[in-house]
């Protein structure tokens, strides 16, 4: 029988509700088991997605000069951010503090005006923003400035006020040595100094607890750091400052001079390999001049006419070619299995000495001379190109280098014309630094160093690591080679090509370049482009600096190495030379030895040092009648002999007071820079030498 209509109901509500009990009860055990059985595992699962430890950056270690001038350092700059859910941060106060802190931060930051700034902290105000920018890389100073602030000065928890520090690499000499230097700049690859050393300057990075609020955005949870960063490393280059100036400036004035398109030149010294300066200058865009390549390490080119002295060592080597073998110009042109050789020379040189075909840089003498020697053997010539080093990379400290390209009998692309071309610096590649190292060992007596860059690692001042100079090989040929190369490199400077840059004080001793490149890019009209370079060192007698200049493209009529390459050269040897005295021949003592009196006299005008001794009650005599007289003791009586200064020579100031030497000197149209205290012990510019109006000329001065 068929149950009631109204019980059926009824039993319905009761099934529902036993139901209902149960789904509630149910949801209380959850409740009850997340909250007391699983609440810790859950809690913790909870902070692990809102926090978390992030990285903070180490400072940056800095890059320093080999006399400890900053060439790179990193400075540190500031975000600030605001909570404004800070607990100091109340309305009244708020409102009470806002026209002041806007009107604040217009004048630090100078970015907006007063109105903005107040526009601006109300919205975040009214938004209860957490972790609202104020302003990024900020200096110390300027923070300084925001904590001091109505508000921001109660501190963090009350004043709502969050810093986060960063770093900014900074170049305090700007441009000089800067692609040496190099960058790191994000996630770009790091180039130079920087690059190469990037592990030591980089350090160890420490962390900082952070927490995930809206938006995505992490806040610090506390002002210090959970684990410190471990700062970078300091790096000691071997970077003069100085000269770096020097050879910076000198190339730059000879790019603009003649229109170039690019250019670098390296100084090194001699024994060490340490390279005290390196310059790379582009021709930008609008005109001006920036460090964007490394040419010198990274720019392999046919090196033209500076490779004639590896060409003639070779056949020196082999006792093939003496100095004196003469040789036939033919007119200035040969040809070469259909192919026309030129000397720069119409006409050529006639018959000339192997000495002379160097020195006039004759491309028909000098490849005749190779040919002859090694046209049935062209291996063998290879093979002592290859004895020099010349086909290695030297590994260098820095990253980039260029490879050399020296071609042999093996290669596909070797012609019947590769020889000849090959002797005067074609059909072969070679970056600025691996040749100046070859013409380094030439005036190393033959040792061949690896160009350095970097002298030391240091941490917190103490030297961690030290690079020494590192030995490519112990000589590259025999010493009768090296004594023939020596004479017919300064026989360049002294006869040759590069006779303009001949001086009297010291000599030079190196080798132009002039080799055609393809077409100038400045050139609309597609003339040839040309490569001018310059390669040597000095003083020639005792050699403490090679050098290398490179000038590409130059498009202002002059093109030779002579005119364009060597004047840099020139300009950076000059002044390297005005104020380095272990560079200068050994001078003239101040005093005889004998000397007997105990008043010491300095040269001087007659009549000052007459009136001087006479008060002093020290007898003394005259000989002749000039208004400059050199004292000397003589006995019981000092004898004032006269000195004469002729007309157009630098007179010889030793022994005088520096007010005397100035006045003698600046006459002549010479600068005076003068060092140390007393009279004039030495002077860069030997005396009797004919002046030259502008020179600058070195005094050291001593008791």
């Amino acid at each position: 029988m068929a149950m009631e209509p109204q019980k059926q109901v009824m039993l319905r509500i009761y099934l529902v509700y036993a139901l209902m009990c149960l789904f509630g009860g149910a949801i209380i055990f959850q409740v009850f088991r997340l909250q007391f059985v699983e609440g810790e595992y859950w809690k913790k699962k909870a902070d692990s997605l809102s926090t978390a430890y992030v990285n903070i950056e180490a400072s940056r270690g800095n890059i320093f000069s080999e006399d400890g001038d900053l060439l790179a350092t990193s400075v540190p700059v500031y975000d600030i951010y605001m909570d404004f859910r800070a607990p100091g941060i109340t309305k009244e106060l708020f409102y009470h503090s806002v026209d002041s802190l806007a009107l604040s931060f217009s004048v630090i930051f100078g970015d907006r005006t007063p109105q903005e700034y107040r526009k601006e902290l109300k919205t975040a105000w009214i938004e209860k923003d957490r972790y609202h920018l104020i302003q990024r890389k900020i200096s110390y100073k300027q923070l300084r400035e925001v904590k001091k602030l109505p508000l921001i000065r109660m501190g963090r928890n009350a004043g709502g006020l969050i810093v986060q520090q960063n770093s900014r690499r900074q170049l305090p000499y700007r441009l000089l040595a800067a692609r040496t230097i190099g960058y790191k700049i994000g996630e770009v690859k790091p180039v130079g100094i920087e690059g190469s050393f990037n592990e030591e300057l980089s350090g160890i990075s420490g962390l900082q607890l952070m927490q995930k609020i809206s938006g995505g955005v992490w806040m610090p949870i506390n002002d210090d750091n959970e684990v410190e960063p471990r700062n970078g490393d300091d790096i000691i280059t071997t970077i003069d400052v100085n000269i770096q100036d020097v050879t910076e400036q000198a190339l730059y004035d000879q790019l603009v001079k003649h229109n170039a398109d690019k250019g670098c030149a390296v100084v090194m010294e001699t024994a060490t390999g340490k390279v005290i300066s390196i310059a790379n200058l582009t021709r930008m865009p609008d005109g001006s001049y920036g460090e964007t390549f490394n040419y010198a390490v990274g720019y392999s080119s046919e090196p033209g006419s500076t490779f004639k002295l590896a060409s003639l060592m070779a056949a020196f080597e082999d006792g093939l070619l003496e100095l004196d073998d003469s040789i036939d110009t033919r007119g200035g042109k040969m040809q070469y299995f259909g192919q026309w050789m030129r000397d720069s020379h119409e006409g050529g040189y006639g018959k000339i000495s192997l000495e002379k075909a160097f020195a006039v840089s004759s491309n028909v003498g000098i490849s005749q001379l190779i040919y002859g020697c090694y046209a049935k053997k062209p291996d063998a010539f290879v093979e002592h190109l290859r004895k020099f080093h010349l086909h290695e990379p030297l590994k260098l400290q820095v990253t980039g280098e260029g490879l050399p390209y020296i071609k042999d009998t093996k290669n596909k692309l070797w012609s019947s014309t590769s020889l000849p071309w090959m002797s005067i610096g074609y059909e072969v590649q070679i970056t600025p630094l691996q040749l100046l190292t070859f013409f380094n060992a030439v005036a190393n007596n033959g040792r061949m160093v690896k160009p350095k860059f970097v002298d030391e690692i240091r941490e917190h001042g103490r030297t961690v690591k030290k690079f020494d100079t590192e030995i490519i090989a112990d000589t590259i040929c025999s010493a009768s080679t090296l004594a023939k190369a020596k004479t017919i490199l300064e026989t360049v400077v002294e006869s040759g090509t590069a006779r303009n840059i001949k001086n009297s004080y010291y000599k030079i001793a190196g080798k132009t370049g002039t080799a055609q490149v393809g077409y100038s890019k400045l050139n609309k009209d597609r003339k040839i482009s040309y490569q001018a370079s310059f390669a040597g060192y000095f003083p020639a007698e005792n050699p403490k600096y090679s050098c290398i200049v490179v000038i590409y493209s130059p498009s202002n009529q002059l093109y030779y190495g002579s005119d364009v390459a060597a004047p840099v050269f020139k300009e950076i040897a000059d002044k390297i030379y005005a104020t380095q005295f272990d560079l200068h021949k050994n001078t003239e003592p101040l005093l005889a030895t004998e000397e007997k009196t105990s008043v010491p006299v300095k040269t001087g005008k007659q009549k000052q040092t007459a009136q001087v001794l006479g008060k002093l009650n020290v007898p003394s005599s005259i000989n002749g009648s000039s208004g400059w007289v050199s004292s000397v003791p003589n006995d019981d009586i000092v004898e004032m002999k006269e000195k004469d200064f002729p007309h157009g020579t630098v007179p010889d100031v030793k022994g005088m007071g520096l007010s005397d030497a100035i006045y003698l000197l600046e006459n002549t149209g010479m600068h005076v820079s003068a060092s140390g205290r007393g009279v004039v012990k030495k002077q860069s510019v030997n005396p009797g030498t004919k002046t030259e109006p502008g020179k600058i000329i070195q005094l050291e001065l001593g008791l």
